[in-house]
């Protein structure tokens, strides 16, 4: 697994905190995806521009590279219940009538059928635990307890489907953050345009925003439009808890860089266009892969790289982005990009102006 050596920092989490009024949380998507707002903040003097997502357009130079994640968000949520439980003073399961609803959320896929999982509650999905998903269509057998009280799960498909993804289709439902209460009539507006590879337990919100007339419009500007990979897990929206920050672990999350998208990165950036990120996702996956001498590299593995003031970019020259939870490691990540003072004057700005926060809100621009 990546992970990168963490710079020395006496930055706290309370130093990453803002105040964000309720209603700045946006609860649905805007129509049409890109004419959400966009707030261009520029790191040579500090200054903030009020601009629409379309106007993109105008701060993408020809030779530049966009870097996407073209994950593809899985309805990870589904809810069953216990069907067999282990009793330990026989050593072997033993059938049980409860019908108590047991929810698991599928974080990552470790092995064809074996997936690492949040449950709830834990108490009804202990080791050799069953439990049934609609009406047999699916059961998952609870395999252990890991780190962070997540449960390893293997999964197997019974009747109705030929396979877990098909089995999620049938069952499922997105697993839309918390903070966001109403319900998504269109599960595809939680899906980028240019998704493509299932795994993920949550978007990459940044390019929530792009249309396929605007990609087009990007391409024709003589900017390549470039996909890496990464499957968004705990890692991405797991809470900070410690106070110094640097004792924080991220959680893995499979990424992955072709061959083909290392050499075609490399040889623009090589020709002096800038690569830009689409999302923190995208940024992470650049930064993992990347040497010491701003050489991008093919990568299938794992990162556990965690991003935060101190840090030295080794590929990412801007970033598009959403504006994030306060005390989270993503705005962490921004802030290191730019520098804290900066974001925390952006943030508030945003909050000022009404921008609308979060996974459906506007986006920013760090050039």
């Amino acid at each position: 697994m990546i992970k990168n050596s963490l710079p020395p920092t006496d930055l706290r989490l309370s130093d990453f905190f803002y105040n964000l009024p309720e209603e700045r949380i946006a609860q649905t998507p805007v129509e049409p995806r890109d004419s959400s707002r966009l707030m261009v903040v520029h790191r040579n003097d500090g200054s903030l521009e009020h601009k629409i997502f379309r106007d993109i357009l105008d701060y993408i130079r020809t030779g530049d590279t966009l870097v996407v994640n073209d994950t593809r968000v899985i309805p990870a949520r589904i809810i069953g219940h216990r069907k067999l439980r282990f009793d330990e003073s026989l050593g072997h399961t033993v059938p049980t009538e409860s019908t108590a609803p047991v929810e698991l959320l599928l974080l990552r896929q470790h092995e064809q059928d074996v997936w690492e999982t949040l449950a709830g509650p834990g108490k009804r999905a202990k080791p050799g635990d069953v439990i049934e998903f609609g009406d047999g269509v699916m059961e998952a057998e609870i395999l252990s307890v890991i780190e962070g009280g997540c449960r390893m799960v293997r999964f197997t498909v019974k009747k109705d489907a030929d396979s877990i993804f098909a089995a999620l289709d049938l069952l499922g439902t997105m697993p839309l953050p918390p903070y966001i209460t109403e319900k998504l009539d269109n599960p595809e507006r939680y899906q980028t345009v240019y998704s493509r590879h299932q795994g993920s337990a949550a978007a990459p919100t940044a390019g929530l925003h792009f249309t396929p007339e605007l990609m087009d419009k990007i391409r024709e500007k003589g900017c390549e439009i470039v996909p890496v990979l990464l499957h968004v897990g705990l890692g991405t929206f797991r809470p900070v808890k410690e106070d110094k920050i640097a004792d924080h672990e991220m959680h893995a999350e499979y990424i992955r860089v072709t061959e083909e998208a290392a050499e075609t990165i490399n040889r623009r950036r090589a020709a002096g266009g800038r690569v830009i990120a689409v999302g923190t996702t995208s940024c992470r996956v650049l930064e993992s892969a990347s040497d010491e001498n701003g050489i991008l590299h093919a990568v299938d593995t794992d990162t556990g790289i965690f991003i935060y003031p101190g840090y030295r970019f080794k590929m990412v020259d801007a970033l598009i982005t959403n504006f994030h939870l306060p005390e989270s490691t993503l705005l962490m990540l921004v802030s290191a990009l730019s520098s804290r003072e900066l974001m925390m004057k952006a943030y508030e700005t945003a909050v000022e102006e009404k921008y609308r926060f979060f996974s459906f809100g506007d986006a920013m621009f760090i050039e």
